[in-house]
């Protein structure tokens, strides 16, 4: 970390319960030269993976269904979100990750995949950067239903839309998340399918 502008004074653990919250103190210097105290909390998860599964013969995506307590929280009805395949890294290189993760949730044993980009995605409060991939996938890469692991107490539904009917959810509100709308995105512009 190289800011001559900012110096970090204090890192206080705040909780270790789930993931990593501290508070952090720094003092950030102004564009005039005056430094001013700051004080944030800071939350570490890791970083994580996501990937749009395509099939271009087919025509299809792969996404998954799943509860996310923070949604309902905040307003999702139901708090269920209908998302690419993602995980955390658990100390892989991303590729590995996801690829990791693709068969543990959807149940396709993927071999190839491509690195679109990656993003901070609440930079304001969360570390964690996400690297986001795209790959195809056909009938033949089925080893299992997927629906994540029960140790992780996963609850996942495996879901197979059209490129269409997917991008068009979009729009109608069903799907919300982040990750996948840039990914739907990015599949739109580039004409993967």
């Amino acid at each position: 970390m190289k800011n001559p502008k900012v110096e970090i004074k204090e890192t206080k653990l705040l909780s270790d319960n789930w993931y990593i919250l501290n508070r952090v103190t720094f003092d950030y210097q102004k564009e005039n030269g005056v430094s001013e105290i700051h004080t944030r909390e800071v939350y570490d998860r890791g970083n994580g993976a996501g990937i749009l599964l395509y099939n271009s013969t087919k025509k299809t995506v792969i996404l998954t269904r799943q509860f996310r307590l923070p949604t309902f929280l905040n307003g999702n009805k139901d708090g269920m979100m209908i998302e690419v395949c993602a995980g955390l890294l658990d100390k892989d290189n991303p590729e590995t990750a996801i690829i990791r993760e693709t068969e543990e949730e959807t149940g396709y044993r993927i071999s190839k995949v491509e690195k679109v980009f990656e993003t901070y995605m609440s930079p304001g409060a969360v570390t964690e950067i996400l690297y986001l991939f795209v790959g195809e996938y056909d009938e033949s890469m089925k080893v299992s239903e997927g629906g994540g692991l029960d140790a992780e107490q996963e609850n996942i539904e495996v879901l197979e839309y059209t490129f269409d009917e997917a991008y068009a959810m979009i729009e109608s509100g069903e799907i919300t998340d982040a990750k996948t709308i840039l990914l739907l995105q990015h599949a739109k512009i580039k004409g993967l399918l």
